[in-house]
């Protein structure tokens, strides 16, 4: 995709305007341009192409509300006849190539013919790379989320995580099968034992030891059945995206190494499938949990958060500066936000408030959730310590970030993420499938944190 963004000359400009620009740009054009905009009866709406004398094409000239809308020119790469372009904008060039070059992203894994776009040329190295990074992590979650789940289980999240590293000079270790038990992840094992995939905790590490420690946790569930506790057909047919807050991890990870953030970085991602089986974890089981804590069934369809909160125990003993998680967790969050809004919660209000501000320049917008303290009440257990699931249908995206919240210290700066991590509309620039939320504002807040 970085092709069709490149530093460089090219003949045919390419204008962006907003409405009330390209009216003060069109006034200033000589008599043949304004006589082929009138011709053609363009409505001052999108693309207009003007020829030159010789049949070729003079410019390209596209209209948007609002230039700096990191999508407003999402359609733009579908638009243009393909040929190469040369942006001629004074500002928020970062929007409009970003915009651009995600326009050309396309899920073509199963697919023989490979699409085309054209090229845009700008004048700035650090430019391309900027926006070729933030695509590239995009279309990493992007592409993870949308496989299917025949060729998206543990190990292939292993291999995504070791092919990542092999890139920017990490190294990712893993604990896999029976072994989770010796080294006390019981209810990761749990979760995943009724699968001939073997469940996993997959550990990438790095950056600069001597840096901040910053962690992030990601929900790998690589589909989700429910469990014994079935899911019904309907509810079924997408799980294969319940590995997205695995993919979010990994895309943010990708954005953090290829920018060289000053963190020493850990990425920890529970990864299994929720199958049925004879040996899979019942409704009213009691699990110890690696905190020491013992969890109650309530509902198998409820296993992110147990594969997270062993994870989260984990990511605890390094004490990092900031852990961050993100979950394909609850129906109830997109009840409350819709599936295009991931809501947030953060025991911080300063984090909170730099990641939801981060968000807001660069149209990547998240919202904060409250963890209402008196709710923990609805995830108490007769016989354990905890239930993984509330005793009733109301507020089930704050109950279940509490049950997280009860796996880590009470001083930890933790934010954890309830994304939906799939489009169900097309829009511009994102196609219907998997999709990424909120890591751009995730990264922005990192950037102005530890840059």
């Amino acid at each position: 995709m970085s092709n069709y963004l490149r530093v460089g000359q090219a003949n045919t400009p390419l204008y962006v305007f907003n409405p009330e620009s390209y009216f003060s740009w069109l006034t200033a054009q000589n008599q043949q341009t304004q006589n082929w905009i009138t011709s053609t009866c363009f409505s001052g709406k999108g693309l207009a192409v003007i020829p030159n004398n010789n049949g070729g094409l003079e410019a390209a000239v596209f209209i948007v509300e609002n230039t700096s809308e990191y999508f407003a020119c999402g359609e733009l790469a579908n638009l243009l006849p393909n040929g190469d372009y040369q942006l001629v904008v004074d500002a928020d060039q970062e929007a409009i190539c970003f915009g651009f070059l995600i326009g050309t992203y396309q899920f073509e894994r199963y697919k023989e013919k490979q699409s085309d776009f054209p090229t845009l040329f700008v004048g700035e190295q650090s430019l391309v790379d900027t926006v070729s990074n933030l695509v590239s992590a995009t279309s990493l979650v992007r592409d993870l989320v949308t496989t299917p789940a025949a060729d998206m289980m543990p190990e292939h999240l292993s291999s995504t995580a070791q092919t990542l590293v092999d890139r920017f000079n990490g190294s990712v270790s893993e604990i896999v099968g029976e072994e989770l038990l010796n080294e006390n992840y019981p209810t990761i094992h749990a979760v995943g034992r009724a699968s001939v995939h073997k469940p996993r905790l997959i550990d990438l590490r790095w950056g600069d030891a001597n840096a901040p420690k910053l962690t992030l946790v990601g929900k790998g569930v690589c589909f989700d059945s429910g469990g014994l506790d079935i899911k019904p057909s309907a509810g079924m047919r997408l799980m294969k995206k319940d590995m997205g807050g695995a993919a979010h991890v990994l895309g943010l990870a990708e954005l953090i190494m290829a920018s060289e953030l000053s963190v020493n970085l850990r990425v920890l991602i529970p990864a299994v499938e929720n199958a049925v089986s004879s040996n899979a974890f019942r409704p009213g089981d009691v699990i110890k949990t690696r905190k020491g804590l013992h969890v109650e069934i309530d509902n198998t369809d409820a296993e992110g958060r147990l594969v997270l909160c062993d994870a989260l125990d984990e990511a605890v003993n390094d004490k990092p500066e900031l852990i961050i998680d993100f979950a394909t967790l609850t129906g109830a969050m997109r009840v409350a936000l819709g599936t295009e809004l991931p809501g947030f919660f953060a025991t911080k209000d300063e984090t909170a408030l730099g990641i939801q501000t981060a968000g807001e320049p660069i149209q990547d917008p998240v919202w904060r959730m409250p963890l209402h303290k008196p709710y923990k009440d609805l995830i108490k257990s007769d016989i354990a310590d905890l239930s993984n699931c509330a005793s009733g249908p109301f507020g089930g995206a704050i109950t279940a970030a509490l049950y997280l919240q009860a796996f880590l210290p009470e001083d930890v700066d933790w934010v954890h993420f309830d994304i939906m991590a799939y489009n169900n509309r097309k829009l511009s620039g994102r196609p219907v499938g998997g999709e990424a939320f909120g890591i751009r504002a995730v990264f922005s807040y990192l950037q102005a944190r530890f840059g």
